[in-house]
């Protein structure tokens, strides 16, 4: 992390550091929820859980205002649900039914909210990248100070598509940043079978792009590093790309846990476990005496009751009606 970076996260007020624990922990329960009840056949699309990696969207989230946008990928869920996103809308959503945010036609791995700049997800790998770039070339273009952040997975490095934007993005000083959740695996192959070993960032900095890498499970550090280049997108300056290094828990698609199928081990998975962005948060807060268990309990218990009224909203919702099939389709 920058210079600049590491002070701006030792700076952060202990209530900035209680909100971002209350946001990470109300995703990681509604996400829990999702998981418990994907058995029960009424979410009827694929899921792909972000259990683990809370603590980048919930600390860059908390620099945008709903003027700011953002594009997602498939595991799209929190970015979602930090940016603002409507729950009911995100359940309904999920269970194919007609308030969902694209109808109930989408599913899981398809969300936006135009209301709060959650421009939209998409669950092709880097298929969001240039849509991004779009996006916040068209704020220069109208002179606003806005900015877009574009999600993408370690895996989107290694399609064309990103080295053409960022090129693009940097030549014309776009408002974009390009945000890596590294989570090392795309799906079930590590990143040291698909690239040579070298950073990230490199990758980037062959573009001019200034580059940052973060530990993505300290939610100060990710928060501090995101502000440098979003307050550098903003004053004009063009883009940046952070690597924020994190870990899924569950599989790559699905509600389970994988790791007895070979591709990663137990032990890997406990040593990162062990870095939980939540549970490290919430020992910070304790031992500086701005949370005790009650108080977390307090809020996950009204988490809890916010996802079941969320799930109830959805189960009982209409399905789209016949006569609107052919609604947003364009041939």
């Amino acid at each position: 992390m920058t210079a600049t970076a590491l002070k701006a996260a030792t700076a952060l007020q202990p209530a900035l550091l209680k909100s971002f624990y209350a946001e990470m922990q109300r995703i990681r329960v509604i996400e829990e929820e999702i998981a418990d009840r994907y058995a029960e056949q009424k979410m009827r699309c694929p899921v792909h859980l972000s259990i683990g990696q809370e603590a980048v969207p919930v600390a860059v989230s908390a620099l945008l205002s709903d003027d700011d946008q953002v594009v997602s990928t498939h595991r799209c869920h929190a970015h979602y649900l930090a940016k603002g996103g409507d729950l009911n809308a995100m359940m309904a959503e999920m269970h194919g039914k007609a308030p969902g945010c694209c109808g109930g036609r989408g599913g899981s791995m398809h969300l936006f909210d135009h209301k709060v700049g959650m421009l939209m997800s998409l669950p092709i790998v880097a298929s969001s990248i240039p849509i991004g770039v779009g996006a916040a070339y068209g704020m220069k273009q109208q002179g606003k100070d806005s900015v877009c952040v574009v999600y993408l997975g370690d895996a989107s490095v290694e399609e064309g598509v990103f080295h053409e934007s960022a090129n693009f993005a940097q030549l014309h000083k776009i408002p974009v940043i390009f945000l890596c959740e590294n989570n090392l695996y795309s799906v079930y192959t590590h990143l040291g079978d698909r690239q040579p070993d070298r950073p990230l960032t490199q990758v980037a900095a062959s573009h001019d792009l200034p580059t940052d890498h973060v530990d993505g499970n300290d939610v100060a550090a990710v928060h501090a590093a995101a502000e440098v280049a979003i307050d550098r997108a903003r004053s004009g300056r063009g883009p940046s790309f952070l690597v924020a290094d994190t870990y899924r828990w569950r599989e790559h698609c699905g509600p389970n846990y994988d790791n007895d199928i070979g591709y990663r081990s137990e032990e890997e998975f406990q040593a990162w476990r062990v870095l939980d962005p939540i549970e490290r948060l919430r020992r910070q807060l304790i031992d500086s005496g701005d949370l005790d268990d009650a108080g977390a309990q307090a809020l996950t218990d009204g988490f809890k009751a916010e996802i079941d009224a969320a799930f109830d909203f959805a189960e009982n919702a209409p399905y789209p009606e016949g006569q609107t099939a052919a609604g947003g389709v364009y041939a």
